[in-house]
């Protein structure tokens, strides 16, 4: 299992960028697949962006040329490098760990089932 806490959410306007932190506190975190899920009132959980063990990256739709996901094995730490923010970004972000397998599928990755430790969040607003 690993402890995650997420930080870097904040207010920005659109067209804005943000750099989303999650702290891992096991040295093994190079050992599981990471991602990143967000949640607007209202809505299911969605997955945003992940990556496993081999760096191998799975992004949304939604996201994609606007978000990067990243990881540095050696402080533990998943990063979410967010630009051309827009309202419907807004949501609480989670930070996400599993066991990583690389016969998981892009869709199994961005899927919330499919992992076992959480952070607590944190709120990302976007204004028009």
């Amino acid at each position: 299992q690993v402890r995650l806490v997420e930080s870097g959410g904040g207010s920005v306007q659109a067209g804005g960028s943000l750099r989303l932190s999650c702290a891992a506190s096991r040295y093994a975190f190079s050992r599981f697949c990471m991602g990143w899920f967000r949640q607007a009132p209202g809505k299911e959980r969605e997955g945003v962006a992940a990556m496993d063990s081999d760096g191998v990256t799975s992004v949304a739709d939604s996201v994609k040329g606007r978000f990067t996901i990243s990881r540095d094995n050696a402080n533990n730490t998943l990063y979410l490098q967010m630009n051309s923010l827009n309202p419907e970004d807004t949501a609480m972000y989670y930070c996400a760990a599993t066991r990583s397998f690389s016969w998981m599928t892009p869709s199994q990755r961005l899927s919330a089932p499919t992992y076992n430790d959480w952070g607590q969040g944190t709120q990302v607003t976007v204004s028009s």
